[in-house]
């Protein structure tokens, strides 16, 4: 059982770097959708999570802007953690068999997002107040899910953040809430050492995609970068 299962997780992580290669995230989204099919959620945000820390801490430090970045989206990364710990038992309580049900419903909103192209805007006068409730609901949602894109993916694109700087900023915050979730997990138990070599695995494949996808991100344009995040 063991073989297939490390083939399965390469395989999912290999897809998921790549298109986190492409358009500078989707490692835990795509990751955690495909994973959930075939284990429980818990397990899936056990395996996913090292991968993410390293990728997003990787990606943070990749441009110029972490300085703009850290001033604009603070209240974003305090909310989420904070969120997290409000949420830290929903892994482990009795409502932890409906996490595949919330990440489903969660996947199909943001394709939806996605695909239809909507358009939000906050104005830089409510960047920090609108950024404080979309973490809090984030990192409710991450700590239940470990899904973190809904709904900052579309506050950082409402914020008016161009393409490579956004790339860097989604670095950054991921970096902030995986991590934040990452304690959650250690609280409840979850990281255990049986999820060293599946999480090497998805590590090793994760990069892999990305490297691959690199040539693929630079000749994406900003409006279809746009639209696929």
């Amino acid at each position: 059982m063991i073989a297939p299962l490390l083939i399965v997780i390469a395989a999912v992580f290999l897809l998921a770097g790549f298109v986190k290669g492409v358009v500078g995230l989707g490692l835990p989204t795509v990751s955690m959708g495909l994973l959930a099919v075939s284990m429980a959620p818990s397990r899936a945000i056990a395996i996913v999570i090292v991968p993410a820390i390293i990728t997003n801490i990787w990606q943070t430090f990749v441009g110029p802007y972490l300085r703009d970045i850290l001033r604009r989206l603070w209240p974003l990364m305090i909310g989420t953690v904070v969120g997290c710990w409000l949420n830290a038992g929903a892994l482990t309580g009795p409502h932890a068999r409906y996490g595949t049900i919330v990440l489903g419903v969660l996947l199909v909103i943001y394709a939806v997002i996605g695909l239809n192209k909507f358009q939000f805007r906050v104005s830089r006068g409510n960047e920090k107040w609108v950024g404080g409730v979309v973490g809090v609901v984030t990192g409710v949602i991450s700590a239940s899910t470990g899904v973190q894109v809904i709904p900052s993916m579309p506050f950082m694109q409402a914020i008016g953040m161009e393409k490579d700087e956004l790339i860097q900023a989604l670095g950054v915050f991921f970096t902030t809430a995986t991590m934040a979730l990452a304690f959650n997990l250690t609280a409840v138990g979850l990281l255990t050492p049986a999820n060293v070599v599946p999480g090497a695995v998805g590590l090793a494949m994760g990069f892999a995609g990305m490297s691959s996808a690199s040539r693929s991100a630079r000749g994406c344009r900003p409006k279809r970068f746009a639209a696929g995040s």
